[in-house]
């Protein structure tokens, strides 16, 4: 058996002591109870964020979806060629600068939105908080994020 100093120095191992794993289960578990409402609609999770962004902003630069959304180009890209595929955006360069790949909704994916305004009220309410709850756990996730200002 370890002495107890050496013991402790393990403890930072344990699942239990780590505040990234319920982050990481329960948002897995919250993307889990949007899978129904956003088959219906046929869209992937990632597929339906960068989705927002767009029904927002109509019109973004692949860098800055990118920003918007914590995603890499890896990641991106292929979520953006299945959009595209499916007629809810296009992507083209852009004419001031063409190294600049923009992304633009499509009628269809401004259609799309009628669908999609009654998820968030579907989905919250599968989530057990009090409203004070979700919006000071808004709060904490952004400042981890570094977006709170």
């Amino acid at each position: 058996m370890p002495e107890n100093k050496e013991f402790c120095n393990y403890d930072a191992l344990r699942l239990e002591n780590q505040l990234c794993f319920p982050l990481y289960a329960c948002s897995r578990e919250i993307i889990k109870k949007y899978r129904p409402f956003l088959d219906e609609i046929d869209l992937t999770y990632t597929q339906y964020i960068t989705m927002m962004v767009l029904w927002e902003s109509q019109r973004i630069s692949v860098k800055e979806l990118g920003k918007k959304l914590f995603l890499d180009s890896g990641t991106l890209t292929p979520v953006l060629k299945s959009l595209e595929s499916k007629g809810l955006i296009t992507r083209k360069r852009s004419t001031e600068d063409e190294r600049v790949l923009m992304v633009e909704i499509t009628e269809q994916g401004e259609k799309l939105k009628e669908k999609a305004v009654t998820i968030p009220p579907r989905v919250g309410g599968c989530i057990v908080l009090e409203p004070e709850e979700a919006i000071e756990l808004y709060r904490i996730l952004y400042k981890i994020l570094n977006k709170n200002d």
